[in-house]
């Protein structure tokens, strides 16, 4: 439960987040801003990751469970690669949140990056309220979410 407490400590520190505006695999553009409302969990991952490549089976039932509702998951890789070689990895694992690009070491990005995976949560009003460096679990998201201002 790792996430949990350095959600927690990050919750002192919440702030407002800058808009990003990311290609994903899909040819559309995402923006951050078209998701105010919703929690939305920012995945920064890459595809020769191993911490990554298994936590995106309880990612995508997460998204699966909220995407209709009040959270979503945006998975940015965070690596040098072809759009083609992501979506032939999407398609492999089956991820059915939004997957975008950006290089690393652009300035398009919530906050640091200490390693991979990174995950950013960001409260329906837009603000980061709390960041994971390392694996995560859907179950971990959800019970902050539901703890979050009680």
């Amino acid at each position: 439960m790792m996430f949990l407490s350095a959600m927690l400590l990050l919750c002192s520190q919440a702030g407002a987040t800058n808009d990003f505006s990311l290609p994903g695999i899909d040819g559309k553009t995402y923006r951050l801003s078209d998701y105010r409302g919703k929690w939305v969990v920012v995945n920064y991952w890459a595809t020769w990751c191993p911490p990554c490549r298994a936590e995106i089976p309880d990612l995508i039932e997460f998204h699966d469970r909220n995407k209709d509702g009040k959270a979503v998951v945006l998975g940015v890789a965070y690596e040098q690669i072809s759009t083609e070689r992501l979506q032939k990895f999407a398609t492999k694992y089956a991820i059915n949140y939004p997957i975008l690009k950006v290089d690393p070491g652009s300035a398009n990005v919530l906050g640091p990056i200490p390693g991979l995976p990174t995950t950013y949560l960001v409260s329906p009003t837009g603000e980061i309220v709390a960041q994971q460096a390392g694996l995560i679990t859907g179950k971990a998201i959800e019970k902050f979410i539901r703890n979050y201002n009680k």
